[in-house]
């Protein structure tokens, strides 16, 4: 009975929540830009009886457009919250961002928890909401952006439930608000020695006025108990015990289990198929035409794979099929040539570039791979469409982009499919996308029945929507003291927005594809960073740290060479550019610090080191490697970060061990190649990710700041590549311009020691 009322009250609130937040008046237009939250927001207290108080809270950033925004992993995160205090004394916070590993369940309810002012465990968090239409914003996870830019609103609505319950006992008792203060989910007048629980003032509270947000009175960060400590996250418990429920696990009665044969050939087409064989294997229910290809729908798993390997199929490849790897590189070799789309141009370089002997100027190409997600769950989602309704549970990044394409699919009204987010074993910007989704209804409206589409490792590493292949040119000189006074930095890769939005690029050039490479810190005074866009027809979609991924791959590589060029130990000559850069030059010198820059590594041991600012938080890494009968052995990393003001050390530390771990993988074995339009890799005996053999020893240095808070998802990826592929040159004198790392034809390996 206990759990039908507690369902009820939820129904109850959540309808007197969206009639609130329908009522209430549009927020300033969305800048669109990371980061950029309107400090305005409005709050709403609707009164719930005895079921307590909601505060439904909306803030800046998710103003109307003229179209629906295409929610991606750039979106930026205005995020909308519903906070109830309930008369047991906890406190719900339903929020509209997806955990995938990144620990956005304890984060986000640390940040209420600290200026609401009450115990870290009395705060509940939840998913939200099922009909993703009725939010204020599009809900979409990543861009490393929860806690960058949720950081004041969300201190700002627990600044105004901790202002009601103030004013709710200011008129309770008959004193000033001023003499009273909180503490740990109460209310206190010292003068008097009277307190109450929060929940004792819920009646009162809900006839407060809602206050001003612009005069809500924040905790000095001096007084902080939560935020800054190591509080314990909460989905840890289910992950290790085997409770927690992911998309594979979802049943439902009469659920079928869906294969879906794609063309190997991106861009292909179905001419046609013969399903005679496989609609004999035993278990195999039904075979379908989709638009991905053709589904084959079972009753189990084995049943469905099974089936789709008897299908005989023709494709009509079309005109990827001529494309290849080595093709490719030619054509991204010839758009490097030059000149691009202008993203930065400061001084005159080819002026100083002509004017410098030849033996001062620097020029150099580099190479990075696709890169496939390689997530730990492959993609699935499980849909139950019916006449007039639809219903699924998705592992998403993008729960409004998943509703509407089921919508579409299912052909009905966006409201009427109920999306049940389910947590993620993995995303990494590949769960924002929203083909499985597609599948999976349409396999269900085929069938008349739920169908759960299941991805075979295969089928995720050969699907397409890898991160984009990119060739960089560079040309630099330096001066006669051996510093850079000029750097070219010409970028030719395919364009993720291009190919979603064609034509949308502002003046030729792809943000994503030029980030951290045209805002690159180094005091040079001619500098110049162009784009040139390919498209060979390969699907591409954001991936963990996007173009900063390649992008500090080759930038910290060639300043690396640069130092060399000069006579500079590597340190230094950063140092003595990083002069304008006081944040990466702390994090720089922090690392050097903590490892022992300048005295000798352990004997046969070598070092390289990289620094790269990426969404908002600034990283320096320092790799001690082994090299080894021509393969490279990672010891130990040593790194510093700067994100802002810390919410939780934990989080931090695992998600900087997590991004190096990623990057280590796509460092020493990551690539995509394509023969004959066809993606050579398949499971991860030709995909390689690191293993837990290999981890090297991680030490992290988190620098104190006072800044906002910056992203921390992705950020430590990007030094990791240039930091090893230095301390390679270090150990061999070789130069790493194209990853993976290969020294002699041999692709590398990382083993921890």
């Amino acid at each position: 009975m206990s759990a039908h009322l507690d369902v009820t009250r939820r129904a109850l609130l959540l309808q007197r929540l969206e009639a609130a937040l329908a009522a209430a008046p549009e927020p300033p237009a969305d800048p669109f830009v990371p980061g950029a939250v309107s400090r305005r927001s409005f709050l709403r207290v609707v009164g719930l009886g005895g079921a307590g108080l909601a505060i439904a809270v909306q803030f800046g950033g998710c103003g109307p457009r003229e179209e629906p925004p295409l929610v991606t992993d750039q979106t930026p995160f205005s995020p909308n919250a519903w906070i109830t205090l309930n008369n047991d004394g906890t406190v719900d916070l339903l929020v509209d961002e997806m955990e995938m590993g990144q620990g956005v369940m304890t984060s986000v309810p640390m940040i209420l928890a600290e200026e609401l002012d009450v115990a870290w465990d009395a705060v509940r968090v939840s998913y939200g909401p099922k009909n993703p239409s009725a939010w204020p914003r599009g809900i979409s996870t990543g861009g490393s952006t929860t806690v960058r830019t949720g950081w004041e609103p969300l201190r700002r609505a627990g600044a105004a439930g901790r202002a009601i319950v103030i004013a709710a006992a200011a008129q309770t008792w008959g004193v000033p608000a001023s003499e009273i203060r909180t503490e740990n989910g109460r209310v206190r007048h010292d003068l008097s020695n009277r307190q109450l629980r929060y929940q004792e003032l819920l009646d009162v509270a809900a006839t407060v006025p809602v206050p001003d947000p612009e005069t809500l009175t924040l905790k000095d960060p001096s007084t902080f108990k939560i935020v800054g400590t190591r509080v314990p996250r909460v989905d840890t418990p289910g992950k290790v015990d085997g409770s927690q429920t992911y998309g594979m696990d979802v049943q439902l009665d009469g659920m079928l289990i869906a294969a879906v044969a794609r063309c190997p050939v991106f861009g292909g087409s179905l001419k046609s198929f013969d399903a005679t064989a496989a609609e004999q294997v035993p278990g195999v229910r039904q075979v379908v035409p989709i638009g991905a290809g053709v589904a084959v729908l079972a009753e189990d798993t084995w049943s469905a794979f099974r089936g789709r390997d008897a299908l005989r199929i023709e494709w009509d490849e079309g005109p990827v099929a001529a494309v290849s790897t080595l093709s490719l590189d030619e054509t991204l070799a010839r758009l490097a040539e030059g000149p691009g789309s202008v993203a930065r141009d400061e001084g005159d370089v080819d002026a100083t570039l002509a004017s410098v002997p030849a033996d001062r100027r620097i020029e150099a190409v580099y190479r990075a791979p696709y890169l496939a997600h390689a997530c730990m769950e492959p993609l699935n989602c499980t849909a139950h469409v019916r006449s007039s309704d639809a219903e699924i549970w998705v592992p998403t990044q993008n729960a409004t982009n998943s509703q509407r394409v089921a919508a579409q699919v299912a052909g009905l009204p966006v409201e009427s499919v109920t999306v049940n987010a389910i947590p993620m074993g993995g995303g990494f910007g590949r769960r924002s996308n929203t083909d499985f989704v597609a599948e999976a209804v349409e396999c269900s409206k085929a069938a008349g029945a739920p169908v759960k589409v299941v991805w075979s490792r295969e089928d995720d590493t050969r699907g397409g929507y890898y991160r984009p292949v990119a060739f960089h040119r560079f040309a630099a000189a330096l001066g006669a003291d051996g510093m850079p006074v000029a750097w070219r930095h010409r970028i030719a890769a395919p364009s993720i927005l291009n190919q979603l939005r064609p034509g949308s690029l502002r003046n030729g050039v792809d943000g994503d594809a030029v980030a951290g490479a045209a805002e690159l810190p180094y005091r040079i005074p001619n500098l110049r960073v162009d784009y040139a866009m390919a498209n060979p027809g390969i699907p591409l979609w954001w991936w963990r740290a996007v173009g900063h991924s390649h992008n500090a791959f080759t930038t910290e590589s060639f300043v690396d060479e640069l130092a060399v060029a000069g006579g500079h130990d590597a340190v230094e000559f950063r140092r003595r550019l990083l002069q304008d850069a006081p944040r990466h030059l702390a994090v720089l010198n922090a690392a050097a610090e903590k490892i022992g820059w300048g005295s000798p590594p352990p004997t046969g041991r070598y070092r390289g080191v990289a620094v790269h600012e990426s969404f908002g938080s600034y990283v320096a890494q320092i790799a001690e490697i082994e090299v080894s009968s021509g393969r490279v052995r990672v010891h130990r990393v040593v790194c510093a970060v700067d994100c802002g003001r810390t919410i939780n050390p934990d989080t931090i530390e695992a998600q900087i061990q997590s991004s190096i771990v990623y990057g280590l993988s796509a460092a020493l074995y990551g690539e995509i190649t394509l023969e004959n339009g066809r993606p050579v890799q398949g499971n991860f005996d030709t995909y390689p990710v690191l293993r837990m053999n290999e981890m090297p020893r991680v030490e992290v240095v988190i620098m104190t700041s006072t800044e906002a808070p910056g992203g921390i998802g992705e950020t430590g990826l990007p030094p990791i590549g240039p930091a090893v592929a230095n301390a390679v040159f270090a150990a061999t004198g070789q130069r790493v311009r194209s990853l993976p790392i290969r020294l002699g034809g041999v692709v590398t390996e990382g083993v921890g020691g």
